[in-house]
């Protein structure tokens, strides 16, 4: 596998909502990311927001603000995106708490991973999880 520079991350998920707003609360006060950064347009509408976790990052914007992605990315479907944490119990507790639809609560995987499954608020999918892909941990 190529190397990182230093650890960091070379794959950052990208989504856009239809209320980016909304998902940057649900992302930060459920699934327990940290903004790193919010830039918005002048109506409001968030043109680039970088949210972080442990090493790695999403990037999210709200949707209809124009451009190549924007356009691009119109009529896409729900993503799917698979996060490392260390405890998936306590992560499991407080997204159930700040009411996220839990599709899969904690289970042991074969593969040794432990894991669960939730959606956000416009159909995404995010898995959190003990397995760090390439990492044999």
């Amino acid at each position: 596998m190529a190397g990182t520079g230093g650890g960091r991350p070379s794959v950052f998920p990208t989504l856009v909502y239809a209320d980016a707003k909304a998902a940057i609360r649900q992302l930060t006060e459920a699934f327990g990311f940290t903004e790193l950064s919010v830039y918005e347009g002048e109506d409001g509408s968030v043109l680039h927001a970088e949210l972080v976790q442990g090493n790695g990052a999403v990037m999210l914007g709200s949707q209809g603000r124009g451009g190549v992605f924007d356009t691009a990315m119109k009529g896409a479907g729900p993503a799917g995106v698979y996060v490392v944490v260390d405890d998936v119990d306590a992560h499991h507790r407080r997204a159930a708490a700040q009411g996220a639809e839990i599709l899969t609560p904690p289970t042991d995987q074969d593969y040794g991973s432990r894991d669960y499954t939730a959606r956000d608020l416009e159909g995404n999918v995010w898995s959190f999880g003990t397995y760090a892909p390439g990492t044999g941990a």
